[in-house]
């Protein structure tokens, strides 16, 4: 069951979709997922950490039905609004912890999440999580940073500093997953500092239970 406790994007819910780059950064993944995922109208799917699910948006469309799961109580509420404005029916929510708890109400056919697993303390124990979470020949869909400074989050953060993907797809490989397969999608632009902006690589990583 998920727990209560605040999530650090509590407090920017309610401003994330105002950022230009978190559509761009999302249309651009969502493209390539669906130019390397063969998803179809049958398919029910899950977007992990779904912020305010503009993915979820995105893809719609294209699939049965996507559980947007979020920790952040706050993220959730704004999904739920945007739910009941835009009056979208495939499309649910799921306030819960699936980096310290166990899901097992229902399987599905694609999970995908987007900028989240660098957040992730416990990754191989998300990954095994993936897994089991999906039906069999399901497919799973990452994407994230590639290895950085440390600049992107700045001091203070707790994660990862993106990751090597080919170590990400040999974690994945371990855990039974096949035809796993990666490329570059997208790239950051952040400013770091008064002076100084930076470019930070995005990977998709895709595969197959």
């Amino acid at each position: 069951m998920s727990k209560n406790i605040p999530s650090e994007f509590d407090s920017k819910a309610a401003d994330w979709d105002k950022n230009p780059m978190h559509w761009d950064r999302s249309v651009a993944i969502t493209d390539l997922i669906k130019q390397l995922i063969p998803i179809n109208k049958n398919m029910t799917a899950l977007e992990f950490g779904a912020g305010t699910g503009i993915a979820s948006f995105l893809l719609k469309d294209h699939l049965k039905e996507i559980t947007l799961m979020d920790n952040s109580v706050e993220m959730v509420k704004v999904i739920k609004e945007k739910i009941h404005v835009t009056g979208v029916k495939n499309l649910k929510t799921l306030h819960f912890d699936l980096e310290n708890d166990d899901y097992s109400k229902e399987k599905f056919d694609v999970i995908f999440t987007q900028m989240v697993l660098h957040h992730i303390t416990g990754v191989e124990q998300v990954l095994d999580r993936f897994y089991s979470l999906l039906n069999p020949t399901g497919y799973l869909a990452i994407a994230d940073l590639s290895p950085e400074d440390g600049s992107f989050h700045g001091d203070g953060f707790a994660g990862h500093r993106g990751f090597n993907v080919d170590n990400l797809a040999d974690l994945l490989r371990h855990r039974g997953f096949t035809n796993v397969t990666h490329r570059k999608c997208f790239v950051i632009d952040r400013k770091i500092s008064e002076t100084d902006t930076k470019k930070f690589d995005v990977f998709l990583l895709t595969a197959q239970r």
